[in-house]
């Protein structure tokens, strides 16, 4: 029997989120090494810089992704690395011109800057128990609190372009098989062609640094390697909070002791109550992640942006207000907004939820944080 076509309401959803799934994000990764002089500076001096300095970056959170690592102990040429992601290259310049213009930003030296996209591989993911999805996560960047972050960047030779699109998949699906012997390791990959002097920045997240380390050599085992045309520097990257990051630079510390499971709440401002009507919605970065805010019928609801399936974008998904509940455009899982439950579809992890405020006519987003 022959299949029928597709409704046209059909075709125009799936037009829709085909043009959703090709949405990327811009990411960077800024390396950055204190000047010696400034460990030579007065012990106060250092500290009222550092916390400008901290002051300054946190101030981005709203506006990016940005995730603080130290390189202390582990690379001669870069300290801190701050990996920033976004919508838009622009919120990077601003950051980088406020850094610059902190009393700390003129001891702190560019060692290296990685600027790159994500985009949807040409490669098919064809490996036992590979889903759409594992594609479809490829185009956002969703940072774990692994502990370490190993990211380097890399180029092909131009031989490898030269090969037929069939033979280069044949030896992708061994490269593929090969990483996915090692779950405990996440790749994120993204892409500099054009906009930067490699053509691919490669961040991996793990526990594990053994487990990366035996993934690593037995990738150059693979036949895909021999066209590996510089794959360096590499750096080893350590997660901590910000201030600690800052501290591991030298001075007097300025971080907040925090004893195991102590809790913090933190609130931002997102925006006037009349900029966001019933039906509305509206993403805002907290603390390191992006919370979808939803308005309905009046009543105002935060979650965490990303499905659990696939990291879809749920502020973009159809919401119906007689069951308070959002769809995932991608693989239509449906989430409950007041508990964040998945109730339907292929989800079946719950999403974070947030608390929401109106003070004064404004909106505040809310969440605690505990403490390991």
């Amino acid at each position: 029997m022959q299949p029928k076509d597709p409704s046209p309401e059909t075709q125009a959803k799936m037009q829709e989120r085909a043009q959703r799934l090709t949405k990327r994000q811009y990411v960077r990764f800024a390396f950055y090494k204190v000047d010696p002089m400034w460990r030579r500076l007065p012990a106060e001096e250092q500290a009222a810089h550092k916390q400008e300095l901290l002051d300054v970056i946190e101030s981005f959170n709203r506006r990016m992704l940005l995730r603080p690592y130290s390189l202390i102990g582990t690379r001669a040429d870069a300290e801190l690395l701050l990996w920033q992601i976004a919508e838009s290259p622009l919120p990077f310049r601003e950051l980088a011109s406020a850094i610059a213009c902190t009393r700390m930003g003129s001891y702190l030296n560019m060692a290296h800057s990685y600027l790159s996209q994500t985009k949807r591989s040409i490669y098919e993911i064809r490996t036992a128990g590979a889903a759409d999805e594992d594609e479809e996560e490829r185009l956002v960047i969703d940072p774990t609190e692994a502990k370490y972050l190993f990211v380097y960047p890399f180029i092909k030779t131009r031989e490898w372009y030269q090969l037929s699109q069939y033979a280069r998949q044949g030896m992708m699906d061994e490269h593929i098989d090969v990483g996915r012997k090692y779950p405990s390791v996440r790749l994120n990959t993204t892409y500099s062609f054009g906009i930067d002097d490699y053509e691919f920045i490669v961040a991996f997240e793990t526990d594990e640094p053994s487990d990366f380390l035996d993934l690593v050599q037995e990738l150059r085992e693979t036949s895909v390697s021999m066209y590996t045309l510089q794959d360096t520097p590499l750096f080893t990257c350590i997660n901590m909070r910000l201030d600690e990051a800052l501290d591991a630079l030298g001075g007097p510390a300025i971080a907040k002791v925090l004893e195991p499971g102590a809790q913090d709440e933190i609130w931002m401002e997102v925006c006037p109550l009349d900029e966001l009507g019933p039906g509305e919605t509206k993403t805002v970065f907290l603390e390191g992640k992006m919370v979808g805010l939803f308005n309905v019928n009046g009543e105002l609801f935060a979650i965490n942006n990303r499905c659990t399936h696939a990291r879809g974008p749920l502020t973009e998904g159809e919401v119906s207000a007689e069951a308070c509940s959002v769809v995932c455009p991608w693989h239509y899982g449906k989430f409950d907004l007041r508990t964040g439950a998945a109730i339907d579809g292929v989800v079946n992890k719950p999403v974070d939820t947030y608390q929401v405020e109106v003070r004064d006519g404004l909106i505040y987003v809310g969440t605690t944080i505990t403490y390991s």
